[in-house]
């Protein structure tokens, strides 16, 4: 059952993937990427790793979707057409993803893929005290460190969204 559900999932992600790189339409392509998102938490809930599956939920299909949903309506190009590619790029872009793709399945395929017993479980717990720790192996300043760029890219973002605004008023 569980392999059905995988399959489910993993076409439904497929799908909508494609569906987010062949839309002209910037704001359908973040929602399609939105549903790759959501697949991706439901193939880790299926492997019961649910504290990943909570963070790809809030992180990436909260607020990375919804920072880009902002981008989008910020800078106005909500109705903004992509241009399509030159059929010669296409061409070798579908190349060199069928030459990915057979890579990817050859290595897959070529080598064995043993279970190994794992008894040491890792708790939300553990995860939270190692993230917020000072202490060697710690990740305490990677984390104030990708705050303070995630807050420039934004301010960097709204600066360039009001640009023009906010020079003609001074000017005035």
């Amino acid at each position: 059952m569980e392999r059905i559900i995988f399959y489910i999932i993993a076409l439904i992600m497929i799908v909508f993937a494609i569906a987010a790189v062949r839309n002209r339409k910037m704001l359908r392509s973040v929602i399609y990427l939105l549903f790759v998102l959501v697949g991706i938490a439901g193939i880790f809930f299926l492997i019961d790793y649910n504290f990943l599956a909570a963070v790809q939920l809030t992180v990436y299909a909260g607020g990375i979707i919804v920072l880009m949903i902002f981008s989008v309506l910020l800078v106005h190009h909500i109705e903004l057409e992509l241009e399509v590619a030159k059929p010669l790029k296409q061409i070798i872009t579908a190349i060199t993803c069928l030459v990915g793709a057979g890579i990817v399945l050859t290595t897959i395929y070529a080598h064995e893929f043993n279970v190994v017993e794992n008894n040491i479980s890792t708790t939300t717990a553990d995860i939270g005290s190692r993230m917020l720790s000072y202490e060697a192996g710690g990740f305490i300043l990677p984390f104030e460190v990708i705050s303070v760029v995630l807050l420039a890219a934004m301010i960097g973002a709204i600066v360039i969204a009001k640009g023009k605004k906010l020079t003609n008023k001074n000017e005035d």
